[in-house]
């Protein structure tokens, strides 16, 4: 069964203006300042800007390629995700993407390279838990229990039925 165009939409959106939480609390973290942590999110979405022709780095550049790249990623998920446990799945995934994207692509890039591995990797497993969450949130057949019924001859809570039974 396909994922509604809508919910894949909106799942690409938030999962690509989320998903750099991560590495921007790793530079919160490690820099301890505001101005540098705007820093290193500049300098990250920059690199970017290197991986297609020319290979310049640029801010602009950086943030329509990174658009790109997350439609295509997003894309690959939706088609690809299994419905139950779809955050784990997306997550598992996000890793995996990251491991090529970051780890093995990246690498032959100085300056992706010169970004911090883990951070990158874990901003992946966002991505791909965060749109697996908002894709799939609220869909029935992905709840993990399906709910309770009332036993045959039942009605009313059980602290009804007890309280009838005393009487």
């Amino acid at each position: 069964m396909e994922r509604d165009r809508r919910r894949v939409t909106e799942a690409t959106a938030a999962a690509a203006v989320v998903s750099g939480a991560p590495s921007t609390l790793h530079a919160l973290l490690t820099t301890h300042s505001l101005p540098a942590t705007a820093g290193y999110v500049r300098d990250a979405t920059r690199a970017i800007g290197t991986l297609v022709p020319p290979g310049r780095p640029g801010l602009a550049r950086g943030a329509i390629i990174h658009l790109g790249i997350s439609a295509a990623a997003a894309e690959a998920l939706a088609r690809a995700l299994p419905r139950r446990r779809s955050a784990a799945w997306g997550a598992a995934a996000g890793l995996a993407m990251g491991v090529v994207n970051v780890g093995l692509i990246g690498r032959l890039f100085p300056a992706i390279r010169a970004l911090p591995l883990i951070p990158q990797l874990a901003d992946h497993i966002a991505f791909g838990t965060v749109f697996a969450l908002v894709a799939d949130r609220g869909i029935p057949a992905l709840r993990s229990a399906p709910p309770r019924r009332a036993a045959a001859g039942r009605t009313g809570s059980p602290v009804t039925a007890a309280r009838s039974s005393h009487a």
